[in-house]
């Protein structure tokens, strides 16, 4: 065998790698696309569910929620740097943004209304008020928010009902928001 059959022989052996690569991208593509599916279906059927369990079996009288008299935890939100933001203060299902003193942080700086509001929280109202349509969620716990203002000045965001699989995401979104509006923000 010369050379140039041994580098043909290669060539061919490299495409056929390379066709198995592709098919099995696009069965892993295909099976992602499945599995997220299925979460989906899951998460709904679970929502479902659990709104129905509760309603009709409630095992344990519900939990009072907190009271404003209640003490309740603040965690303090801070940037990479050790700044504090602000604070998150999270009772029963809901939860509040403080920011700190002194911030002054304007609902105008980016990206405040383009994607903490428009992209994380509306999404979710929007999500919540599908899946209320479907009749999958009761319409008194459907995902709001209340962005309270003076001035154009942030003095609080209330987010209810929080659920515990949202609130990783809130706290991530919220924290990266208010990180890169301190950094455009002028100090007064």
């Amino acid at each position: 065998m010369n050379e140039e059959d041994d580098s043909t022989q290669k060539t061919k052996r490299l495409a056929q790698f390379k066709a198995l690569l592709e098919k099995r991208i696009t069965d892993q593509e295909e099976a992602l696309k499945d599995l997220r599916n299925l979460h989906e279906l899951v998460s709904e059927v679970l929502l479902e569910k659990g709104f129905r369990r509760a309603k009709l079996t409630p095992s344990k009288p519900p939990r009072k929620p907190p009271t404003i008299e209640e003490p309740v935890k603040g965690t303090p939100l801070k940037t990479k740097e050790g700044d504090l933001l602000g604070t998150f203060f999270l009772k029963a299902d809901s939860l509040r943004v403080v920011p700190s003193e002194g911030t002054g942080f304007n609902v105008k700086i980016p990206p405040f209304q383009q994607f903490l509001i428009e992209r994380v929280l509306a999404k979710m109202r929007d999500k919540d008020q599908e899946a209320a349509n479907k009749g999958l969620l009761q319409p008194e716990n459907i995902f709001s928010y209340e962005v309270v203002t003076k001035e154009d000045r942030l003095q609080e965001i209330i987010i209810r009902p929080v659920s515990a699989e949202r609130l990783r995401e809130l706290k991530s979104s919220i924290r990266w928001t208010l990180e890169k509006m301190y950094e455009k923000r002028n100090p007064e």
